[in-house]
């Protein structure tokens, strides 16, 4: 199944779901199993905003539930609240465009998840954060596209 065209883009599709991974990673392993980037890029941008609106809604709560009920953990979530919050300055200066610009820059530690952890984190409402986060995610999805595909050794 994982070799069919529908199999492609499944696996697509999960692997822009994971965090740190997300279409980053999804669109090359995409392009390396075979999958048009007509296909990819689309598939893989849905499945990297898909989490996002349910990040912004529930974190927060779920990261208060985890430190009830499993305190051990209590430090790995400071550790990425905190991360979170210091990558959060561009965003603290200008809401829209820092989140874009956050999550389209395809970085190290930048994506959708990480984008809607600090909107999180800010207290940004949804409708506030989404736009300038799937934004990014379709800009960030053109730019790995490309350079999944070849176009990138153009620029260099």
């Amino acid at each position: 199944m994982w070799n069919s065209l529908w199999g492609k883009i499944l696996t697509t599709f999960l692997i822009s779901m994971v965090p740190i991974i997300e279409l980053r990673g999804a669109l090359p392993i995409a392009e390396a199993n075979g999958l048009s980037q007509a296909i990819a890029i689309p598939v893989a941008v849905l499945g990297n905003i898909l989490p996002v609106p349910f990040i912004i809604l529930f974190i927060r709560s779920i990261f208060a539930w985890i430190r009830h009920k499993l305190p051990k953990l209590d430090g790995v979530i400071t550790r990425l609240e905190e991360r979170a919050l210091k990558k959060s300055g561009k965003v603290r200066e200008s809401v829209f465009w820092g989140l874009f610009l956050f999550v389209a820059i395809p970085l190290p530690g930048t994506g959708a998840w990480t984008g809607a952890l600090i909107a999180a984190l800010l207290d940004l409402r949804l409708k506030k954060a989404f736009p300038a986060i799937a934004l990014g995610v379709i800009t960030a999805g053109i730019v790995v596209g490309l350079a999944s595909a070849g176009v990138g050794s153009f620029f260099s």
